[in-house]
């Protein structure tokens, strides 16, 4: 049996190798061919072959491809992240295909970024950095905010957004949070409003919640105006939660404070491969480099080697639950049966 693993980078080999369960191996004769390339329809063809193929957050799963995959001998996906709007569930579902996700990695590494992108922003740290080794001490230009008794709102308070709650309440704010699942974890440390009222008295406003067509552009030219002046925006979760040009417009006429991204929504072609040497033609982004209030990072939230160890024990006990036909708890829409099944905790957030 071939499982073929697309966007494998370096460390996706060391983690998934050492994960690989040795029952499994022995009873099913698991052979993993990794390919750098992510999937699409132009790359599908490279998994002729695999009765099982491993994706990351940006690989192409809709119905095309699916289908493609499936009529080449594919059976199962694999996703190696806990977002799957990169999935046509309803084409997967109708081909009888496994998808399974690994909806829990340390979202302590997740929220942990999003602190040190608020920290990073707030007090110029990476701006201080570059001026003193030019050896410029100057501090004009670096004045902060003391976080103590700022008001923080979560849009979404799932693990991740409990896990950031629990941090910023460590720092004295207040907490605010939209979700419209309520989380008695996320009580213990703040309250629950509605969207406007949070976007209208929070400081700082995180984004935590998943990329569904109810939240795709949660933030955007409607949503901006209602923020508090000054506030900061952070987004660690989806690139398409926030409406690119909507924040650009919101910088430039100084209404919003500043802005934080880990994601960006046209981060498909560009994030997780080396660009220093060619020209980037995303105009969007490259006006977003030029503000000194903003601050852009490559996906890398996640990116610890605990989240690493996890996602890949966790990918290779879905595989481990397709091969022995063992009803697995991360399915998305198939039981090992045949029958449909939808988790409960796959239910679309409802704006």
């Amino acid at each position: 049996m071939q499982l073929s693993v697309f966007s494998a980078k370096p460390y996706d080999k060391t983690y998934l190798t050492t994960a690989r369960a040795t029952e499994l191996d022995s009873s099913a004769g698991i052979e993993i061919i990794y390919h750098e390339f992510p999937l699409s329809l132009e790359t599908v063809s490279l998994a002729k072959g695999a009765a099982a193929v491993c994706v990351f957050v940006n690989d192409e799963l809709n119905a095309d491809v699916l289908e493609s995959l499936h009529a080449s001998g594919a059976r199962a996906i694999l996703l190696r992240c806990a977002g799957y709007n990169n999935v046509d569930l309803q084409a997967a579902q109708r081909l009888g295909l496994f998808v399974a996700n690994v909806p829990s990695y340390s979202p302590e590494a997740v929220a942990e970024f999003a602190v040190s992108l608020i920290q990073t922003l707030n007090r110029n740290t990476h701006r201080a950095y570059n001026r003193v080794r030019e050896g410029n001490f100057n501090l004009d230009g670096l004045l902060g905010r003391t976080l103590y008794g700022k008001t923080v709102g979560l849009v979404g308070t799932g693990r991740i957004g409990v896990a950031f709650a629990r941090i910023m309440n460590g720092f004295g704010c207040e907490l605010l949070a939209y979700d419209p699942f309520e989380s008695e974890d996320f009580k213990k440390y703040g309250k629950y409003t509605d969207l406007d009222t949070l976007l209208s008295q929070s400081d700082i406003v995180s984004l935590h919640c998943p990329l569904t067509e109810k939240t795709r552009h949660i933030i955007d030219e409607k949503t901006l105006p209602k923020m508090k002046k000054d506030a900061v925006l952070v987004n660690t979760s989806r690139g398409g939660l926030i409406k690119t040009k909507a924040v650009i417009a919101a910088l430039k006429s100084k209404h919003l404070g500043g802005l934080a991204l880990d994601v960006y929504e046209g981060e498909g072609s560009l994030f997780y491969n080396d660009h220093s040497g060619h020209i980037i033609d995303d105009d969007e982004l490259m006006r977003l480099t030029t503000f000194h209030n903003v601050l852009v990072c490559g996906h890398q939230a996640f990116f610890t080697q605990e989240a690493l160890r996890e996602i890949a024990d966790g990918t290779i006990r879905n595989l481990s639950d397709f091969v022995h036909k063992v009803k697995c708890k991360n399915a998305l829409v198939q039981d090992q049966a045949g029958s449909p099944l939808v988790r409960s905790d796959s239910v679309p957030i409802r704006i």
